[in-house]
C-alpha cells in the first residue's frame, strides 16, 4: 500500500505536479494564442465591445497569470516568497472558475428576456459562489532547496465545497436555459422548428456543462480523498482550464454569430398571436395564399438578422427595420 504522506512519495508527487503544470500551461497557451484574433478585434473596435465581455477577458487573463505564476514558482532557482505567490495563484485560478459560471449565467438571463426574478436568483447564487471563492488562503507553500516551491498543506474542505457549488450552479443554469429553449415552446403549443440560434445556445450549454462537470468531479474526488497536500489540489488547475476554455469559446461563438447571414422564419398568424401592421417603414409585406373552400389565409414571411445584443447577452433583435421580434413568440412591437 502506498504511503501517501511519506517523504519519498511527496517528492515524487512534486515532480509529477511540476511536469503536469508545464503541460497544462502549454495547452492553455495554445488555446490562448489561436483565439487572440478575437481579443484584437475587440480592442481595435472591429468587434463591438459590450460590458459582459469584461467577465470574458477577466477570466481568460486571470487564468493565464495564474498559470504563469505556477510556472515561476516551480522553475525559479532563487528562493522566493512561495506563500504569497501561491496565494495569488489560488485566488486567480478560483476566480477564473467563478467567472466561467458567470459567463454561462449571462446567456440564461438573456434567454429569459432579463426576467427580474431570474436575475435576482442568479445574482444571489453568484454571491454565494464568490463567498466561497474569496474565503482566503487555503494552502501553505514553502521553499525547498533543489525542488522549489512545494505545497505542504491545503484546506480541502472549502476547496471541495467551492467546486461542488460550481457543479450545482452550472446544472441549475443549464436546466433554466433548456426549459426556456425547449419546454416553453412545447407547453405553449408552438410547433415551429428551433432556430439556429436556439440550437447553438442549447448545444453549447450542454457541452460546457459536461466538460466543466467532468473536470470538477475529478478535482472534487481528489480533494475528498485527501491523499496528501499535492494530490489533493493537482486536478484543480485542469478543472479551471477546462471551464475557462469552454466558457470562452461559448462567448466567442455567440458574439461571432451576428456575422452569419439572414435567417428565414415563417410564422402563421393564428399560431404566433403576432399582429403585423403594414406600414411604409420597411415592415414585411403580406402575402396572400391561395384560398380553398372559401377560406382566406394570410401569412407573413420575413427575414431577421441574428444580431446578438451582448448588453442583454444572447438575444435576437432586429436592427434592419423598425419591427422587433422575440423568439418566444411575443407580439411584434412596431416602433
Amino acid at each position: 500500500m502506498v504511503k501517501w504522506n511519506s517523504e519519498e512519495v511527496i517528492q515524487m508527487d512534486s515532480m509529477i505536479f511540476l511536469k503536469f503544470m508545464h503541460a497544462l500551461l502549454g495547452l492553455y497557451l495554445w488555446e490562448f494564442f489561436i483565439s487572440l484574433d478575437f481579443d484584437w478585434a475587440v480592442m481595435t473596435g472591429k468587434t463591438r465591445f459590450r460590458w459582459p465581455l469584461i467577465f470574458y477577458f477577466a477570466g481568460r487573463y486571470l487564468l493565464l497569470f495564474a498559470l504563469i505564476g505556477i510556472a515561476v514558482a516551480l522553475d525559479t532557482s532563487s528562493e522566493i516568497n512561495c506563500q504569497a505567490l501561491y496565494a495569488f495563484n489560488q485566488l486567480a485560478g478560483n476566480a477564473a472558475v467563478g467567472l466561467a459560471s458567470i459567463n454561462l449565467s449571462f446567456r440564461t438571463v438573456a434567454i429569459w428576456s432579463q426576467n427580474i426574478w431570474l436575475v435576482i436568483l442568479l445574482v444571489l447564487a453568484i454571491i454565494g459562489h464568490w463567498s466561497l471563492i474569496l474565503q482566503g488562503i487555503l494552502l501553505t507553500a514553502v521553499w525547498r532547496p533543489g525542488v522549489g516551491c512545494t505545497i505542504t498543506y491545503s484546506d480541502t474542505t472549502i476547496l471541495a465545497a467551492t467546486f461542488i457549488y460550481s457543479m450545482c450552479f452550472d446544472f441549475v443554469v443549464l436546466c433554466l436555459s433548456a426549459y426556456k429553449l425547449a419546454w416553453t415552446p412545447m407547453r405553449n403549443g408552438t410547433n415551429a422548428a428551433p432556430t439556429r440560434l436556439s440550437r447553438m445556445l442549447f448545444s453549447d450549454g450542454l457541452i460546457y456543462f459536461f466538460i466543466a462537470f467532468g473536470s470538477n468531479v475529478i478535482a472534487t474526488t481528489m480533494m475528498v480523498l485527501d491523499l496528501n497536500a499535492i494530490m489533493s489540489v493537482i486536478f484543480n488547475v485542469p478543472a479551471a482550464i477546462a471551464s475557462t476554455i469552454v466558457a470562452s469559446r461559448v462567448v466567442r461563438r455567440l458574439t461571432n454569430f451576428q456575422r452569419s447571414g439572414l435567417e428565414m422564419i415563417s410564422l402563421p398568424v393564428e399560431n404566433s398571436g403576432a399582429a403585423f401592421k403594414n406600414t411604409n417603414v420597411g415592415l414585411p409585406n403580406t402575402v396572400d395564399a391561395p384560398s380553398t373552400a372559401g377560406i382566406h389565409v394570410e401569412m407573413d414571411t420575413f427575414a431577421h438578422a441574428a444580431n446578438i445584443d451582448l448588453e442583454g447577452y444572447p438575444g435576437v433583435r432586429r436592427t434592419t427595420s423598425s419591427a422587433s421580434y422575440s423568439e418566444d413568440h411575443k407580439p411584434v412591437q412596431v416602433v
